[in-house]
């Protein structure tokens, strides 16, 4: 792990270098690998790395004026794979007072075929947030 070090030290600071230096389109862009004066760039599309082309010439310079010895620099595209997350699905916290409330509005709704379903539905929400609040409480 120690003969790593001074490597990922090196990639990690010419990362930084390349993010200063390039506009801030290219933050998906990273360093891939550096080695015989050639510096490999990854771009996420092929959109951002015809971009990227256009910036090789200028980010080469720079970086040679930041004691980089780089003669060629190249693009690969790789889809990253990021994994996208099934948003979470937002439960709303009722106090007590609030069910109290929805209990009694149900209660006090007229019994008619056009409130049966409002009703049905408030039942089941008072339900489930009574026996939620007694399964708290227990545990």
């Amino acid at each position: 792990m120690a003969a790593l070090l001074p490597a990922v030290t090196r990639m990690a600071a010419l990362q930084k270098q390349c993010a200063a230096e390039l506009p801030s389109m290219f933050s998906a862009c990273e360093v891939l690998q550096c080695e015989a004066g050639q510096l490999v760039l990854s771009a996420p599309n092929a959109a951002l790395a015809t971009k990227l082309k256009q910036q090789l010439p200028r980010l080469q310079n720079q970086l040679q004026t930041g004691n980089w010895q780089i003669n060629a620099i190249r693009i690969k595209v790789q889809v990253s794979q990021n994994l996208v997350k099934a948003p979470q699905v937002k439960q709303a916290l009722l106090t007590s007072n609030a069910v109290s409330a929805f209990a009694s509005l149900m209660e006090d709704l007229e019994p008619s075929s056009a409130n049966e379903a409002l009703k049905n539905a408030i039942a089941a929400m008072v339900n489930r947030h009574r026996s939620k609040s007694s399964k708290d409480s227990k545990g």
